[in-house]
């Protein structure tokens, strides 16, 4: 069992190209720097609303919502989240079994992480109310569940762990981030071995 997972998640092809390669190092070092300032912000600051990454979530997370319907009105406000989370493990799945493309999955695990520390100040709002939601308003200034988060746990009875909750969320996205690049960064270490020696040619003699 150990021998299987060991493959799923740390295969690589035989062999690689050195711009191939070098394509991917530059990708991870962008990722990785871009995703240093995603793990030293606090999640109080809300900032992560402004990274281009909100705006990719986003459409997932709405579609959740409709997703969920059928489900009733508690599916409802849930599903956005799920769908926000679920989206980047089907495609980290994806990667894993039909592409067999350990570098594209480990990104997508470090997209799931910052899914979950996206969901955390939203979570963390749901006493307090003053995050600006979709359409410029507030949870104190819309109807009664047009707030995820507010709707969820005071309909489950646990609106006093909302603080508790988002910080786990938050501390979650961050562990995963940093599975994710040291995910990658094996990958990559392992393609850079498999670089194939260049092949000297040897002219006959006269």
């Amino acid at each position: 069992m150990a021998e299987i997972i060991k493959e799923l998640l740390f295969y690589v092809k035989p062999e690689t190209n050195l711009l191939v390669l070098g394509g991917r190092a530059l990708i991870f070092l962008v990722i990785f720097i871009w995703g240093l300032k995603f793990i030293f912000m606090p999640m109080e600051s809300n900032d992560v609303f402004d990274s281009i990454w909100h705006l990719v979530n986003l459409p997932f997370h709405e579609f959740g919502h409709i997703l969920f319907r059928p489900l009733g009105r508690l599916m409802t406000s849930l599903g956005g989240s799920i769908a926000q989370v679920l989206m980047p493990v089907i495609c980290l799945v994806v990667f894993l079994i039909k592409t067999r493309d350990t570098f594209a999955a480990s990104f997508t695990l470090r997209w799931t992480g910052q899914n979950f520390m996206d969901l955390a100040p939203y979570i963390n709002d749901a006493r307090s109310l003053t995050l600006p939601l979709l359409g410029g308003n507030t949870g104190r200034t819309s109807p009664y569940g047009f707030h995820d988060w507010e709707f969820i746990l005071r309909e489950t009875k646990l609106l006093r762990y909302d603080h508790f909750l988002a910080n786990s969320a938050d501390t979650l996205g961050i562990l995963l981030m940093i599975c994710a690049f040291v995910w990658g960064g094996y990958i990559l270490f392992k393609q850079y071995k498999n670089l194939k020696e260049p092949v000297a040619c040897h002219s006959g003699g006269g």
